[in-house]
């Protein structure tokens, strides 16, 4: 049996923020929790179910697999938790209620170690870098691990003592009733180490802020809402914790001649009646940087599309292209002279529904509606 959509099983969409994700499994795991539904199997594995999406979807690296390759990015040893085990599900799932809900901390162990923020920087780049792909640089303020203390916090000599309120556990242990709940321990705020001698660079986070300047790759294809992930590359993590990504979400700029569609590319071109009429080409600019001339056959009537095949745009990380279409719109004439009013005057005069079939047949068709609401 084919596994059930992680998005339908937590009742989010597919854009659903973190937040939402979360909230939507603290809502479904208290309801389908075995302890509310003793006995219950069927509950019993709808809780499995939902402690597995959200395993999945909480983790950003993890959902955008999931989003690209659906459950076979998490096959043969991909990495997915699945839903057995239910001893685990349960310590994992209910982690993240009591931290979230109540302010305790899990079932996972603390260190003075903190991993750091995750980064975004927004860029904006032109539809021909997002064409050829470019390599920038960008200046980012950001946390680094302090170089005085080596990121641990405590003045060059000195190191952190194991928190004598937890036994370094981070964490304190209280029964109540039915449950035995774990809190933050208010002593050492969960790192389970005291700093007594703080790095008086860093005031002991083991962290500094600094300007630093990376490049980054953008590749040919990239549409408007892009991310490209730089890992290791956030802010600095606390006391010597692994330092968070760097997300760049990219913007395209809009275009003076060409509007994007997937790899498609749209443009309008005027055309002289003469030209619709008699026929004709016109040159017309491509997103390469060259020119592409477009025949227009005798009669084309203003909308028609010519299709350039292959000068769109490319496709992101494949070797296809998509093609450019360009619209034709007929231009009526203004600003008249006297000779050449006088001129479309006698064209009108010689004119008959062999050279306008369309305006002939659609008065046609309005004289047959009014003569059979006559009758």
């Amino acid at each position: 049996m084919s596994k059930r959509c992680y998005y339908e099983t937590l009742n989010v969409s597919r854009t659903a923020s973190d937040g939402e994700i979360k909230a939507a499994f603290r809502k479904l795991a208290m309801q389908y929790h075995p302890d509310r539904n003793p006995g219950d199997h069927t509950a019993e594995i709808k809780f499995k179910e939902i402690n597995e999406a959200y395993e999945v979807l909480k983790d950003g690296d993890r959902r955008a697999a999931y989003d690209r390759f659906g459950h076979a990015a998490f096959e043969n040893g991909g990495g997915g938790q699945g839903a057995h085990g239910f001893g685990n599900d349960f310590a994992s799932a209910f982690a993240d209620i009591f931290e979230g809900v109540f302010g305790m901390a899990g079932g996972r162990g603390r260190s003075g170690r903190e991993r750091g923020a995750d980064l975004r920087y927004n860029m904006e780049i032109s539809l021909e870098e997002a064409f050829c792909g470019k390599t920038a640089e960008v200046r980012i303020p950001t946390s680094v691990t302090c170089d005085q203390c080596s990121g641990s916090g405590a003045k060059a000599g000195t190191k952190p003592r194991t928190c004598g309120a937890c036994g370094g556990a981070g964490k304190i242990r209280h029964a109540q009733g039915f449950f035995t709940l774990e809190r933050t321990c208010p002593n050492c705020h969960g790192r389970g180490q005291v700093i007594e001698d703080p790095c008086p660079s860093c005031s002991g986070s083991g962290r500094v802020t600094r300007e630093r300047t990376l490049s980054v790759n953008i590749p040919p294809g990239v549409e408007d809402g892009t991310r490209i992930r730089l890992a290791g590359e956030g802010e600095a993590g606390l006391r010597g914790g692994a330092a968070g990504d760097l997300y760049i979400f990219l913007s395209i700029q809009p275009h003076a001649l060409f509007q994007r569609d997937g790899a498609d590319l749209h443009c309008r071109v005027p055309v002289s009646m003469v030209t619709a009429a008699l026929g004709g080409d016109f040159e017309v600019p491509t997103i390469d940087g060259s020119k592409s001339r477009v025949k227009v056959p005798a009669g084309t009537q203003s909308g028609r599309r010519f299709r350039l095949a292959g000068k769109g745009m490319p496709v992101l990380r494949s070797r296809q292209t998509g093609d450019m279409y360009v619209q034709v719109v007929v231009e009526t004439p203004q600003n008249l002279t006297k000779k050449q009013r006088e001129l479309l005057h006698e064209f009108e005069k010689l004119s008959s529904k062999d050279t306008q079939p369309e305006s002939a047949g659609f008065f046609a068709r309005v004289k047959d509606l009014f003569e059979g609401l006559g009758t």
